[in-house]
């Protein structure tokens, strides 16, 4: 029987964009790849997740997933048992989650393995067990939050709107997704199989449209956030990241 009390063990790391936005970069390396202080952006998702107990791991993959696969292998490397999912054609990032149902038998986390993030896991964790959602969506505070998914909050932090990507006229707050999810299992039950399905776009409008209970929980300052969507963000977070040492900006044990 699993113990609600206790960290999650498995995670899942949404690895199978194309990076379009970053070509030509990503003609000849993966986005999910892209080297930072000397470590591939994926590997500093792995470590962080372990950091906090979370060592079964699935990654979907669909462009380059040789690349991958041959520098994480079974993730025994890295102190973690990792499982790949081939995604012949793109299934979403909701999709590719029910895609591996069959992987998760409760509570776990779902990391956007294309950003960078010292999230707390345990404060998350905790966050959503005391309230007791399906779903609980880390969230980052941004000035500019058109190419994020922004939420509108009540009083307890639930979540009571979603809207992705919205334009400069639609924005109604800065609190936008981290890209980092603790879900219920049975939140995999509202997701169609063999369908192409995002959590931003079609999941989280569902639940909150049938009453479900998903909050939020609010990053504080000393929980970091750095988005690689485009070259520019590449080279503003490569150079945040070489003034300091890796250790020094994600520290693992």
């Amino acid at each position: 029987m699993n113990d609600d009390r206790a960290m999650p063990s498995k995670a899942m790391l949404l690895a199978a964009g194309q990076g379009t936005r970053l070509r030509p970069l990503t003609e000849k390396i993966s986005k999910c790849m892209m080297p930072i202080a000397g470590r591939p952006v994926l590997e500093h998702n792995i470590g962080w997740l372990k950091k906090f107990g979370v060592t079964d791991i699935v990654i979907n993959l669909h462009y380059m997933p040789e690349a991958v696969m041959n520098h994480f292998g079974d993730g025994s490397r890295l102190g973690v048992r990792i499982t790949y999912s081939l995604e012949r054609e793109l299934l979403g990032t909701a999709g590719a989650v029910k895609n591996m149902a069959s992987f998760f038998d409760g509570p776990f986390f779902v990391w956007y393995g294309d950003n960078l993030s010292t999230c707390r896991l345990d404060r998350l964790r905790e966050s959503h067990r005391a309230r007791g959602g399906v779903a609980t969506i880390a969230l980052h505070y941004r000035e500019d939050p058109t190419q994020s998914g922004i939420v509108g909050l009540d009083d307890n932090d639930r979540i009571i709107r979603f809207l992705e990507k919205p334009r400069a006229d639609q924005i109604f707050s800065h609190w936008v997704s981290a890209g980092i999810l603790l879900l219920e299992r049975n939140v995999l039950d509202r997701i169609a199989p063999e369908a192409h399905k995002d959590f931003g776009r079609d999941v989280f409008p569902a639940l909150l449209a049938e009453g479900a209970a998903v909050y939020g929980y609010r990053m504080t300052e000393d929980e970091g956030l750095w988005w690689i969507d485009t070259a520019a963000d590449l080279e503003r977070v490569q150079s945040a990241f070489g003034a300091l040492s890796a250790d020094q900006v994600l520290t693992y044990d």
